[in-house]
């Protein structure tokens, strides 16, 4: 009972499910399924429950992903593919789950939260090394499946997209928890290999949104350098990043490859060839696709669980000579929330994702920045909410980050935060 009513069983179920949650997304699926069942027992076990239970309501960021639901629900008045709602309404229940148990469980402690940032790190580190020994196995394969537009995927089967997403997440929060005081010399210098390790994975491997979001994380921190007058530092990593690119192109095969096959790619495109066998080409012609459904669905879209169905019936008005398994969605998810929810579900997305920004605390907070600035850029190229897996990615950092600095924020203002 000591561990009940001093809240630590609260606290220890909480850093279980967020433990869980991480290995999830590294390896086994079926733990993130069973971390919010274990956030929700956290939520249960805190002994303060009757008296935290304001502070969700008083949780903005909380708020903000129970208003994503709440389109959802709304949207039932006017959808017409029922059974895609129901399914989308069964995988929304992350939203809650997930900022609930960060809101109303026990905080984790400083070292608790270390613990499971570095359990990131490193576990997407060892994943991204493990992929890369598999891809200098046999690299003459794997640069003519580059080649021909393929990517290699995880050893973990991790789709290579949210895996080039959490190598750059990976990237940026290695250098910031070796920053933590609490990290020891041993940790810091594994942190430190980890960061190397995550670039240099995303340059072999030539995972074009990882570098993208890479490279725009890189930028921004350099403007805030400069805009610091830190401007030797900052000129210094300008530099660094015109060059490096560069330096990858002349010394990786790989990334000679993916540049020559996104350059034919987008050709094909705007020249009006066969585009059926071309990746970014058929990104291109379901954006152009979507922008005309948007024009007849510009203030509350065609519903989140419709825009499959109103893209086919576009298609077949337009279809840019491609065939029917060739049709695929719109990779960017600020289309894919203008397409389903208008100008109203863009809306929300916007302020799901910037809001915190107006918090002076939270904009202090560089892993804050920076999960925003990655998962930001990387919804221009990639519709994140569609796979589970970047579902799942984007609510455990919200949650982990922003809700949690939220109600940290808030138990300050109640005088109720402990010193751990």
């Amino acid at each position: 009972m000591h561990y009940y009513f001093s809240g630590r069983l609260s606290q220890y179920l909480l850093w279980l499910a967020a433990l869980a949650g991480v290995a999830g997304l590294l390896a086994a699926r079926s733990l993130v399924a069973i971390a919010p069942i274990v956030g929700i027992l956290a939520v249960l076990t805190n002994p303060d429950l009757r008296r935290d239970l304001p502070l969700y309501y008083r949780n903005g960021a909380a708020m903000r992903a129970v208003a994503i639901v709440f389109f959802l629900l709304i949207s039932s008045l006017y959808t017409s593919e029922w059974g895609v709602w129901r399914h989308e309404l069964y995988r929304s229940l992350t939203w809650l789950g997930v900022p609930l148990a960060f809101t109303l469980a026990v905080p984790l402690a400083r070292w608790q939260r270390l613990v499971v940032g570095s359990f990131f790190v490193l576990g997407t580190a060892a994943v991204g090394l493990a992929t890369m020994g598999q891809y200098l196995l046999d690299p003459a394969s794997a640069n003519e499946a580059i080649r021909i537009g393929q990517n290699m995927q995880a050893i973990t089967r991790i789709f290579h997209i949210p895996f080039g997403i959490m190598l750059a997440h990976a990237f940026f929060w290695a250098l910031l928890l070796r920053r933590d005081a609490l990290a020891g010399p041993i940790l810091r210098a594994g942190l430190l290999g980890a960061a190397i390790a995550t670039a240099l994975t995303l340059h072999i491997l030539a995972y074009r949104t990882g570098l993208l979001v890479f490279y725009t994380g890189l930028l921004a921190y350099a403007a805030w350098l400069l805009a610091r007058r830190h401007r030797a530092i900052g000129l210094g990593l300008l530099l660094l990043i015109a060059v490096a690119p560069w330096l990858a192109y002349q010394s990786l095969e790989s990334v000679r490859q993916r540049w020559n096959t996104t350059v034919w790619d987008v050709e094909q495109y705007t020249h009006g060839q066969d585009i059926n066998n071309y990746s970014l080409a058929r990104r291109l012609a379901a954006m152009e696709t979507a922008g005309s459904v948007i024009q007849e669905h510009w203030l509350v879209g065609v519903g989140p669980a419709d825009t499959h169905a109103a893209l086919m019936r576009q298609y077949e008005w337009h279809d840019f000579g491609l065939k029917m398994a060739n049709r695929i969605e719109v990779h960017n998810q600020y289309l894919e929330a203008l397409l389903g929810g208008g100008l109203i579900g863009l809306g929300l997305l916007l302020i799901l994702l910037f809001w915190p920004l107006t918090h002076p605390n939270l904009r202090r907070d560089p892993a804050v920045c920076f999960f925003i600035i990655v998962q930001a850029t990387a919804m221009l190229v990639v519709d994140s909410f569609s796979l589970q897996i970047g579902l799942n990615l984007f609510v455990f950092g919200y949650g982990f980050l922003v809700v949690a600095r939220e109600r940290r924020e808030g138990l300050r203002v109640e005088g109720l935060m402990e010193k751990h």
